[in-house]
């Protein structure tokens, strides 16, 4: 699939010597949503900002729809909307007066009819009029949204973009998320809430001190790195597990009434039918079964430990 982000061997150094960036190459492909995750501080913010032109790389390229963002600087600008994590609105503008001037900055002509249902999308018509010191927090983060998509961008970076907002406008914004991939647009969000990356993002990228650790498609990465375990609900109590089981993966629950069996999902067999048969050969048996998958916060949890020298 073509790309419509390319990053190569971007590297960022600050002043102080800090390394914020260390040769990141990566790609990201038109009309997909890529979520990426690190702990604070392994360069999320650094590397959208470069790419958004707010911080200047110290070596390596960036292209955006074809465009260098170093030498192109306003093409490329112009095919990016940025909602970053701070909220930076003119206090003593209304909604439709910010917006408005946010699509002129770019140089686009006047559209009233967009305006409007962009604001109707992002349910902020009837605060048209409205100062924005007078809104919600929730409220101000929409109107950060409607600021970025104002000029009709195909590229829309997402920094935090829930961050301290309510579960009802959660959910409103990524319904329109979605909206937005299903018109082209491409968007890249970082976010804490990695439930929502699991249930949103086609690729997962993981970023750790600087160095992109992965960068794979959602699915995939689950089916590689995710374990599943098998929990039995023992009928009675087991004091310990048979040393006969323990070339078997097994751990029993503290209070002794769980076996909790983990294996491969991508093993041709998973054993499960050989454990029974010998758990019914030692006399322990069960009442219920429960299979779970391991989630994208316990694959990620895993990937920065292991990333860690």
């Amino acid at each position: 699939m073509q790309s419509i982000i390319s990053i190569q061997g971007l590297t960022k150094t600050y002043a102080s010597g800090f390394h914020a960036l260390k040769k990141v190459d990566l790609e990201i492909r038109r009309g997909e949503i890529l979520a990426l995750l690190g702990p604070n501080g392994a360069g999320k913010t650094t590397l959208i900002n470069i790419v958004c032109g707010i911080v200047n790389p110290t070596s390596g390229t960036v292209r955006a729809d074809g465009h260098d963002i170093v030498r192109d600087y306003r093409a490329a600008r112009t095919k990016i909307g940025l909602v970053p994590q701070e909220l930076t609105t003119d206090a003593f503008e209304s909604v439709m007066a910010t917006v408005r001037f946010s699509r002129g900055l770019f140089g686009k002509p006047p559209d009233a009819a967009l305006l409007e249902k962009l604001l109707r999308d992002l349910s902020l018509w009837d605060k048209r009029d409205s100062k924005i010191m007078t809104l919600s927090g929730g409220m101000k983060r929409r109107v950060m949204i409607a600021k970025a998509l104002s000029h009709e961008p195909q590229i829309l970076f997402l920094d935090e973009p829930t961050a301290g907002v309510d579960v009802e406008l959660r959910r409103d914004m990524w319904a329109m998320v979605r909206g937005l991939r299903e018109s082209g647009v491409t968007i890249i969000l970082t976010t804490h809430y990695i439930e929502e990356a699991e249930e949103m993002a086609d690729r997962i990228g993981v970023i750790n001190k600087g160095e992109i650790i992965l960068v794979e498609d959602k699915a995939v990465l689950m089916e590689k790195l995710g374990r599943k375990q098998l929990k039995l609900h023992l009928k009675s109590p087991l004091e310990a597990i048979p040393s006969e089981l323990s070339g078997y993966p097994l751990e029993l629950s503290a209070d002794k009434c769980e076996l909790v069996y983990t294996f491969d999902t991508r093993g041709d067999e998973t054993g499960i039918a050989q454990l029974l048969r010998k758990l019914g050969e030692h006399g322990i048996d069960f009442k219920g079964l429960e299979s779970s998958q391991s989630s994208l916060e316990e694959i990620f949890v895993s990937l920065v430990k292991g990333a860690r020298p």
